[in-house]
């Protein structure tokens, strides 16, 4: 199983609505595109006051095949709307990890 991990850091002035954006709208395309088999949504709740709330969004897909078809297929159109969104009100960092 791989775990693509994206962990994002998102202004306090937006972040309500950011994340009922994120729970109703854009992770549900995620998972539309039928490649991840499951999904997580955690808060981080040891963090320094950064004028922002850390959030993790985990997608474990079955393969690494799976994970570089969303890649080449879902994410950039994906990432563009977020960053159109919600632009200049967060940063993300993505990780891919192999569950042992």
């Amino acid at each position: 199983m791989i775990l693509y991990s994206v962990t994002i850091n998102i202004d306090k002035a937006v972040e309500t609505e950011w994340l009922q954006w994120m729970r109703t709208e854009h992770v549900p395309e995620v998972m539309a595109t039928g490649l991840p088999a499951e999904n997580k949504i955690l808060r981080l709740l040891t963090e320094v006051d950064n004028g922002g709330t850390t959030y993790n969004f985990q997608y474990f897909f079955r393969s690494m095949d799976d994970y570089h078809t969303y890649q080449q297929h879902h994410s950039p159109a994906l990432q563009q709307k977020t960053q159109e969104r919600y632009a200049n009100k967060f940063v993300a960092f993505r990780t891919l990890l192999e569950v042992v």
